[in-house]
């Protein structure tokens, strides 16, 4: 792979030329701008930004390719008939739309086709505070979460592990110093002076590393532990500089103390505020030139695979296989074992309740005097039945499609009561069917219909937002300005599909609205905290509805199938690019389209099964790769 890569981007360094371009409908300077001051400008340029848009910048075709995002949205809203709104005295007719929808999509694929190959560029990422806990439990074998105390780490794209949001402030810092003491006094005993340690006394930590007492040799000892403590932390070989710096600390503190353990523990602090701990670093000799890229080494592969898929460090047979350069020839077996080990949960914890949005269910808190039985333990029930229903498709490699249409799911008995299921006792989870109750899937879950209500009432709202975010991703424009909200649930009169089509007369709500509500409602036959129920203020139930104005369902079991077949594609792509995102720890750009389509076409080659889109992931050039800043 490193040959094949390696030659490519020798070969496009050289001067290779990309194929000839292939004729675009229209010209931009003559047919398409001219289209967009007359139809958009007047919300959308001279000055105006509403939704966030201008197109005051949008001068050539190199502009359009500067703002692909920007002009990927476009395109869907011209195919909609979303923009511009209804209402307006002068709209662009049907050909029109189509010709411009026409240029920008094949404009658009030009570019990606012919972009050279870009793995992309990572920056210097530290630990996140759930990286920072397991590395700290693995690495020291002590049963602390000292990032429990850290500031908050800032979110990206959706998710926390984003490189350019992971900052450093003073704060952060001081609590890394703090830390690092209490960590070390955990994991180093130290004996009274004078005193050998005895074995009763020692930690898991020192039993690892010190098998038998040091004796006299207590200096080749201590130099023998760093080198392996050190390689562990830092995740790759300790230069002997390195090793050496280290070493003065703890003969500096063994002088000071005359404690072996004393040294020890000093040398362990330095570690756990070194750089090379705190951060995961890819090193190049050239950072700063885009024009650059390379294969990771196995050493840095290692790592991007298990803060992947563990939160966590490499452990020492990912490091062994590295060092001996037999890691990538191994990658798949190395994969699927990793996602079969125990710290293969993370990628559920982390990976999925943040997909999910299952970390936001904390912040749900459905009215006490509506939802009696909802508390913090049913909370807690709920956010554990999707993390189940995830680690079971991951665990058993079944096909991800199963997280929207399994017809099976986890339950305890406080969990079984709220959905109605009989003959389950007890706290513990089991697997139980789902036939017959109109339930399949993580749209389903009582988690995932909490989060997505408001205290006193459902919200197709933020239920249909959260299907075209989190699904299809395709989420819709932010709402316009001044909007207001609809009455409380005791001042509702009638169900709230009336209400919400009362809201949808304002024109500037009803092009999003047309997308969403049709969405939320399949979900109305469950209310607030999920319970299943047949009417509404005395009126049963009206869970109809159309996808794109076209494909009809009544309720979430009909919508589920539709999204399982019309709309499969979407998912999976959307899946695909979240994962990516995740792994790569930054958000993705149009040179990653290739990835993703590569990463497409194995799944539906091979039945879209979970490790087959985790292969896809650590296999494709982002991953496998990276070049320096720049651009």
């Amino acid at each position: 792979m490193r040959a094949i890569w390696a030659g490519l981007f020798w070969v496009i360094g050289s001067g290779w030329a990309a194929p000839a371009p292939v004729p675009t409908p229209g010209n931009f300077d003559k047919d398409i701008l001219p289209l967009l001051r007359t139809h958009c400008f007047a919300c959308h340029g001279d000055g105006q930004k509403k939704g966030g848009i201008s197109f005051d910048a949008i001068r050539t075709e190199k502009d359009v390719y500067r703002e692909y995002q920007l002009f990927e949205k476009i395109r869907r809203l011209l195919m909609a008939d979303e923009m511009p709104p209804e209402g307006r005295k002068q709209r662009p007719t049907a050909p029109q739309r189509e010709s411009v929808a026409a240029w920008i999509r094949q404009t658009l694929d030009l570019h990606y086709r012919t972009s050279p190959p870009d793995p992309g560029r990572v920056t210097v990422r530290r630990l996140n505070r759930v990286e920072y806990n397991h590395t700290v439990r693995d690495l020291m074998l002590v049963d602390l979460a000292p990032a429990a105390d850290f500031p908050a780490d800032d979110a990206g794209y959706g998710f926390d592990n984003i490189g350019d949001v992971l900052t450093l402030s003073p704060l952060l810092l001081e609590k890394y110093l703090l830390a690092a003491e209490k960590i070390s006094e955990a994991a180093v005993a130290v004996p009274p002076r004078g005193e050998a340690l005895s074995a009763q006394k020692a930690t898991a930590f020192q039993r690892r590393y010190f098998p038998n007492p040091p004796g006299k040799e207590r200096g080749a000892a201590a130099a023998q532990f760093l080198q392996t403590f050190m390689r562990r932390a830092y995740r790759r070989p300790a230069t002997p500089e390195e090793v050496a710096r280290v070493m003065r600390l703890a003969t500096a503190a063994i002088t000071a103390d005359g404690s072996f353990e004393h040294g020890i523990r000093v040398a362990v602090q330095a570690v756990l505020i070194s750089p090379h701990f705190l951060y995961r670093w890819e090193l190049d000799g050239t950072p700063n030139n885009a024009a650059v890229a390379r294969t990771l080494n196995e050493t840095e592969l290692a790592s991007r695979l298990s803060y992947f898929l563990w939160s966590s460090m490499p452990d020492d047979r990912l490091l062994d296989m590295a060092q001996a350069g037999t890691l990538r020839k191994n990658l798949a077996a190395e994969v699927g074992r990793m996602l079969r080990d125990t710290k293969g949960a993370a990628l559920a914890e982390h990976f999925a309740g943040q997909w999910l949005e299952l970390r936001n269910l904390s912040r749900s808190q459905p009215d006490a005097k509506l939802f009696p039985m909802f508390n913090s333990s049913l909370r807690e029930d709920m956010r554990r039945e999707t993390t189940l229903l995830f680690s079971s498709v991951m665990a058993e490699n079944r096909p991800v499609h199963e997280l929207l249409g399994a017809d099976y799911t986890f339950v305890n008995e406080r969990l079984a009561q709220l959905y109605g299921l009989k003959d389950v006792r007890g706290e513990q989870f089991r697997r139980v069917s789902l036939q017959g109750t109109g339930r399949a899937g993580v749209l389903t879950h009582a988690s995932v219909l909490t989060l997505t209500s408001d205290p006193g009432r459902t919200s197709p709202v933020k239920r249909g937002k959260y299907v075209l975010e989190n699904i299809l991703g395709t989420p819709p424009p932010p709402p316009p300005p001044n909007v207001p909200e609809l009455p409380r649930q005791g001042e509702i009169k009638g169900t709230l599909r009336e209400q919400m089509i009362a809201h949808r007369r304002d024109v500037a709500c009803a092009a999003c609205h047309e997308k969403m509500d049709p969405l939320g409602f399949a979900f109305e036959h469950f209310d607030a905290i999920g319970r299943h129920r047949t009417h509404e203020n005395g009126r049963p139930i009206d869970a109809t509805g159309k996808v794109d104005n076209a494909l009809a369902f009544d309720g979430a079991a009909e919508l589920n199938s539709l999204l399982l077949t019309q709309r499969r594609p979407e998912f999976l792509r959307c899946l695909t690019e979240k994962m990516l995102t995740y792994a790569l720890g930054r958000g993705l750009e149009f040179y990653d389209r290739r990835a993703v389509a590569g990463i497409l076409t194995k799944m539906e080659r091979e039945g879209a099964q979970f490790g087959t889109l985790v292969l896809g992931v650590v296999g494709s050039l982002p991953f496998d790769m990276k070049r320096g800043d720049g651009r």
